[in-house]
């Protein structure tokens, strides 16, 4: 038995465009009975909105399916048992999932942790909190990396982006739970229920679904439909030292080349 833990953004859809090939993908795995698992440090949505999103792309998973990088962040702070007030600094989907796990949300006493995802309201007076609550103490918790993001009209600044600016003003360093962290990758693998040498990981950013994936020691495939094109593959394996399993023009080219390594 092989699982896989496919990314989203860049891989399945760009924006609220669906990738080429993608719904025939997750196709192809409900008819081989493959566990799977969508995998993605985007922490603006639940595992409802995201698999809603995709179904109105003509994409059907189950929202079981999804494990998002709040998801995660809600279940490394609920092992740390280091207190359970938060301050958040994102969106709805990093809320939902850190109240469901028991913590509380900006009580107006000082947090033992600063959680910080995407935020596209992100401002002045927000940076300033943040690095305030760390400068007192508090244990700085980033659910992504993902500077760049892909989206409809290309790239936008993403979570790491904003933790770039927190970090420089705190001194703080985060710790990292979406890729290419081993936190999410280890939670992830662990609900597939597989080794990880049984494992594919299949996403467009060498820097966070590759490298995540290699430190996992699972397989991995790129696609260039995301951060990752034909025109800049090179330079993007070059710039992040690393060599994918395979390279492949999209998810259809994964599943030839897959039947040639694994077959079915």
């Amino acid at each position: 038995m092989k699982g896989f833990l496919i990314d989203l953004d860049g891989t399945l859809y760009r924006g609220h465009e669906p990738i080429p090939h993608a719904a025939a993908f997750i196709h192809w795995l409900h008819q081989h009975q493959l566990k799977y698992l969508l995998v993605t440090n985007n922490s603006s949505r639940t595992p409802e909105q995201v698999a809603e999103h995709l179904q109105e792309l003509g994409i059907e998973v189950p929202a079981a399916a999804v494990y998002t990088s709040s998801q995660a962040a809600a279940q490394y702070l609920t092992e740390q048992r280091g207190g359970n007030r938060v301050h958040m600094v994102g969106e709805a989907g990093l809320r939902i999932a850190l109240e469901a796990s028991g913590f509380a949300l900006g009580d107006g006493t000082t947090p033992d942790y600063v959680v910080q995802g995407i935020d596209r309201s992100f401002s002045y007076e927000k940076l300033t909190e943040a690095v305030r609550h760390l400068t007192h103490g508090a244990t700085y918790v980033l659910t992504n990396p993902d500077r760049m993001l892909p989206s409809d009209g290309g790239l936008m600044p993403g979570a790491g982006s904003l933790a770039a600016s927190i970090t420089a003003a705190s001194g703080v360093e985060p710790v990292v739970i979406g890729k290419p962290s081993p936190i999410i990758m280890a939670y992830a693998i662990e609900q597939l229920g597989l080794p990880a040498a049984d494992v594919w990981v299949i996403g467009d950013n060498v820097h966070t679904d590759i490298r995540g994936g290699m430190l996992a020691g699972c397989r991995t495939a790129l696609v260039l439909t995301g951060v990752a094109t034909a025109d800049n593959v090179q330079e993007q394996l070059a710039s992040a030292g690393l060599t994918p399993d395979l390279v492949c023009d999209d998810l259809q080219h994964f599943i030839a080349h897959f039947n040639e390594w694994d077959g079915l």
